[in-house]
């Protein structure tokens, strides 16, 4: 029962990551695992698998051997799921014997000396499939190299879409994306222009993030649009985990740093302040070597799962360490509200860093638990869509911030009259009853 839970889980969780699909090249050593996930992809009614074994090795030479329950199989995840009920009920005894899956070939087909099959299917029944290796020979262990393409043709047959189905559309998504950022970055560059007399360090640091995030962009449609036509990046895959990784590190050293009232407040960073940095920054680090193994490596890796794990663990420690230079800019500011007679302009910035974090908890959470939601419930025709919500979500924040802190020729934290100082003294009185 615990096995044939295990086997469910890792199935699972292949079908709910939401890696590209393209031409891979896989190494399987010594490997005694009853199920081998590889590949996940959205067919359409013009679907092709291109399968190619190499190097087959079996621990056990015996020719007896029932070969039959070793193979590969394609198979949905709704179909999975039955799959494992009948192997929990004992209606067969491995995975390959089901009439729920889609036999792909089993090593059976070996002849004597023969290492290497080969094998393309014909896929007319369009939905979202994953390629998955079966043995169901105890102890028996596999060692083979694996290469694998899937893609759909168009209806003349002749031009192949290395994307899934519900991904074709990433490559025009990501650049129009980009090109909307370099908008952004341009309109931002005027303001700094135009409020050049009122400009802090921050805000250059703000530009540059903008501008990280349009090049991810730009490297991401090149890399999406390269594996659509090819299969494979063609070396933008490269640049996109670059860019990936100095904008992952700029935009949370960004959050820090605006949370701390860096260039606002003070121009300088305290000791607990340092820190968080001081942690927040390696730990993106390792959430962006993580990101590149999993993506790399695929699910066929024995220690996927572990790095998935690993990775999810370290970005919440990430989303939540940003938030503590937040919650002391607000503490602090309520605090100096009280001693230094300034209440009315202590009272618009501690609204502002408020409104700050409120934003940055649902930008963290909220959109992930969103663009999750997307990715599970969506038909996998449109997963597209869970990345546009994603990266709809990411620019609002952007937008957001840049209004928020915009350098500012007349700062209203500093133009009070004796009113507006009474009316917000009053207020702060009633703030000692606000809790984060």
């Amino acid at each position: 029962m615990a096995s044939r839970f295990l086997l469910f889980s890792l199935f699972t969780s292949l079908l709910l990551s939401f890696s590209l699909a393209e031409v891979h090249f896989s190494e399987i050593r010594s490997d005694d695992r009853q199920i081998i996930p590889f590949d996940e992809f959205g067919f359409t009614h013009f679907g092709r698998l291109e399968l190619n074994v190499t190097n087959i090795h079996l621990s056990n030479p015996n020719p007896d051997l029932d070969r039959s329950k070793i193979g590969f199989f394609l198979c949905t995840f709704d179909s999975w799921l039955h799959v494992t009920n009948q192997l929990e009920d004992g209606e067969i005894t491995c995975a390959l014997q089901s009439d729920l899956v889609k036999p792909v070939l089993t090593f059976k087909d070996l002849i004597k000396d023969q290492t290497s099959l080969s094998k393309t299917l014909t896929q007319n029944d369009a939905d979202q499939y994953t390629l998955v290796f079966a043995n169901c020979l105890t102890s028996l262990k596999v060692s083979m190299d694996v290469k694998s393409a899937m893609y759909n043709l168009d209806k003349g047959g002749k031009v192949r879409d290395y994307l899934s189905a519900g991904k074709t559309m990433l490559p025009r998504v990501y650049y129009l994306l980009s090109l909307i950022y370099f908008v952004l970055a341009g309109v931002w560059i005027y303001v700094l222009y135009k409020k050049r007399l009122t400009v802090y360090r921050i805000h250059f640091f703000m530009l540059a993030v903008v501008i990280l995030k349009t090049m991810n962009l730009l490297c991401e449609a090149e890399d999406k649009s390269y594996i659509k036509r090819t299969g494979y990046a063609h070396g933008w895959d490269v640049l996109f985990y670059i860019f990936s990784f100095l904008k992952g590190i700029s935009l949370f050293t960004l959050i820090v740093l605006i949370g701390t009232g860096w260039s606002f407040l003070k121009p300088y960073l305290q000791g607990k302040e340092k820190k968080v940095l001081m942690i927040v920054i390696p730990l993106q680090v390792v959430a962006n070597i993580a990101q590149v193994v999993i993506d790399e490596n695929g699910p066929y890796e024995q220690d996927w799962v572990t790095w998935k794990q690993v990775f999810l663990l370290v970005d919440v420690v990430c989303c939540c360490a940003v938030l503590f230079p937040i919650v002391w800019s607000i503490k602090n500011l309520r605090e100096a509200a009280r001693t230094d007679g300034k209440a009315a302009v202590n009272l618009m910035k501690l609204t502002l860093f408020r409104q700050y974090y409120i934003v940055v908890i649902c930008y963290i959470y909220f959109t992930r638990v969103v663009v999750y939601a997307l990715e599970t419930i969506t038909s996998y025709k449109y997963l597209w869509t869970s990345v546009v919500a994603g990266e709809l979500a990411t620019l609002a924040f952007y937008v957001f911030t840049g209004y928020k802190f915009k350098p500012e020729a007349h700062n209203p934290y500093f133009v009070v009259d004796d009113e507006e100082e009474e009316a917000a003294a009053e207020a702060l009185k009633l703030e000692d009853e606000f809790e984060l």
